[in-house]
């Protein structure tokens, strides 16, 4: 991937201000709530915070950091209920990441997280580092966030760390089969720790046969609004 396809993602706005990929035609978030989405699918999806309530420390890795939504949510609800001097690793991987303007005018519409975002768009450098490295940041004494740009196939499998739990965020899966590919699914499941968890929004069989190929117990779960289902799994032995 050369500079000027690292250049900021294309969007489009409909008419409520949601912002839409014009790369892969689909939103980044429900128009429903995305906060709210967030919280149901990722954070309970993993059974998220009770999992990390007593451990000293938790990583999170997310496929898709997109407008940065979920790990705001995730650091809002860290903040909450984090333990004492528990430290906590979130680590995305993004091929088109969006530039500080575009993020700044998608996350304006969610005032809880305002303070949080700006704290945010206030750490990160006003350019992405190059495709593949590594430039953690560290947003308070126990959340570092890391966003690493480049393709997820390459990229998640040339990781070092290993997540407790996975949020899989990428477009959906007909307009980003990449994105849920078995050898990523595979690449996903060695880089997940023992007893590891994943949540996604998608309930598609393509996705599930992916996950189960690559060593994931799955389960579906009541999806988010008006989508019927959605994909939860652990890391079997």
């Amino acid at each position: 991937m050369d500079e000027s396809e690292r250049s900021a993602h294309p969007l489009e706005w409909d008419d409520e201000g949601h912002p839409v990929s014009a790369l892969f035609g689909d939103l980044f978030h429900s128009r429903h709530d995305g906060q709210a989405e967030t919280r149901h699918v990722f954070l309970a999806g993993n059974s998220l915070p009770a999992r990390w309530s007593a451990r000293p420390y938790f990583s999170i890795a997310e496929l898709g950091f997109g407008t940065g939504l979920n790990f705001l949510e995730t650091w809002r609800s860290w903040r909450a209920t984090r333990p004492f001097a528990g430290q906590m690793s979130f680590t995305s991987f993004e091929a088109f990441p969006l530039s500080l303007d575009q993020m700044r005018r998608a996350l304006s519409r969610w005032n809880e997280l305002a303070p949080l975002a700006e704290r945010l768009l206030d750490a990160l450098p006003s350019t992405w580092p190059p495709v593949g490295e590594e430039r953690p940041v560290r947003l308070d004494r126990q959340t570092q966030l890391t966003v690493i740009v480049g393709d997820a196939r390459e990229t998640v499998p040339a990781w070092p760390g290993k997540a407790d739990s996975w949020y899989l965020d990428g477009f959906a899966p007909a307009r980003n089969p990449q994105m849920w590919n078995e050898e990523l699914m595979k690449a996903v499941a060695r880089r997940t720790a023992p007893g590891g968890t994943f949540a996604t929004y998608t309930a598609s069989g393509f996705v599930r046969r992916s996950l189960e190929a690559a060593g994931f117990a799955v389960e579906k779960r009541k999806g988010f609004a008006g989508k019927r289902e959605m994909l939860v799994g652990v890391k079997r032995d």
